[in-house]
């Protein structure tokens, strides 16, 4: 099969294109920065985001393209219909964000937020649960049913590490460097699901050329739920195995919202016990096979630890500095790139009233 993946570098991405490529499928995939032939997958650099890109894409006829790209609402409703026209099957990630609170495991026909909430401050928005769900009801839609919906939940590997919604910048950057990690009390307490990426990978690969994954939607998650608590222990084990030792300081709501944006995200996921019923993608492949989260995360961790130097996007000086006045702790100076960084951690951790009157 011809195989298109748009954006396909991140914690999924990576482990479908090496199964697509081992199974002698031509992979194409989208990147910012890698260009040629790597193993037999064919990297197209340039923006996914770009129309013109994208029509040149899209003017060629692809048994698949797996797109795992994030768009505006109006941005996908201008391109939807072009994505169904140039493949045989068109899978769309959407997330498993999408599902309003539920007491029971959930299951591909369990409420989505769009559909029961009313809050009508949070329905204005674009958020990314709201987003996914918009553009979910575009294919619902549609007069074609070459598409599969796909809804991962929490996805992990050695290079994305998540605590509640913090990234592993927010949170193992810390640890690294002898700060405390600061958490959410109320996050802590919720059970939620963690998968593996090639987990998610692997079955992707199961729905792929599928006929009967066609006009369907899968969430794809682990068997195994876990609270947010036993993660953090988790992680302070595995970093403590390897000489960092970690302290953990759990804040009140009003007090991790003064330093962390995203209050959505928690509000309307994150303070849900996120648990799953997995039937419908058993159809497909065993779950029951999924490495278990203990492990997972473990040997992730372990991983990304023993791999120096150690990989990090761009630390958020601002949170890190409101993070250390919480703590009451501090960040060396010399750790801080660029005078005028410098400069803006000092004053937020500080100056009492610096966060409302510079933000």
């Amino acid at each position: 099969m011809k195989v298109l993946v748009l954006g396909g570098t991140g914690a999924m991405g990576i482990h479908l294109v090496r199964i697509l490529e081992k199974q002698g499928n031509q992979i194409y995939v989208t990147s910012r920065n890698r260009s040629g032939i790597n193993n037999n997958i064919n990297y197209i650099q340039g923006n996914a985001h770009s129309q013109e890109f994208l029509n040149n894409l899209l003017s060629q006829s692809w048994d698949v393209i797996v797109d795992f790209m994030v768009y505006s609402t109006p941005v996908f409703q201008q391109r939807y219909a072009q994505f169904l026209k140039s493949t045989k099957q068109y899978i769309f990630i959407s997330s498993a964000r999408v599902y309003a609170d539920s007491t029971n495991p959930i299951t591909e026909n369990s409420l989505r937020l769009l559909d029961a909430i009313k809050d009508s401050d949070y329905l204005k928005t674009d958020e990314y649960a709201l987003t996914k769900a918009r553009q979910e009801n575009l294919l619902f839609d549609s007069n074609s049913k070459n598409w599969t919906i796909i809804r991962p939940y929490i996805t992990y590997d050695d290079e994305r590490l998540q605590l509640g919604v913090l990234e592993k910048e927010d949170w193992l950057y810390r640890a690294l460097h002898g700060r405390s990690i600061v958490t959410a009390k109320d996050i802590q307490t919720k059970m939620t699901t963690l998968t593996a990426g090639k987990d998610v990978a692997r079955s992707i690969c199961a729905l792929i050329g599928n006929k009967l994954a066609l006009g369907e939607a899968f969430h794809i998650t682990n068997d195994q739920s876990i609270s947010w608590q036993q993660i953090s222990k988790i992680y302070i084990h595995s970093l403590a195995e390897n000489g960092f030792m970690v302290k953990l300081v759990e804040q009140d709501l009003d007090s991790f919202f003064a330093w962390r944006e995203g209050k959505y995200q928690v509000i309307y996921d994150r303070l849900f016990n996120r648990i799953f019923n997995n039937e419908k993608i058993n159809q497909f492949i065993d779950t029951s096979t999924f490495i278990p989260p203990q492990i997972g995360l473990d040997t992730c961790l372990q991983n990304f630890l023993s791999s120096k130097p150690y990989s990090f996007k761009p630390i958020n000086w601002q949170e890190e500095a409101l993070k250390d006045k919480a703590s009451k702790e501090s960040t060396c100076l010399s750790e801080i790139s660029g005078f005028k960084t410098k400069i803006k951690y000092c004053l937020f951790k500080n100056l009492p009233t610096v966060g409302r009157l510079l933000t």
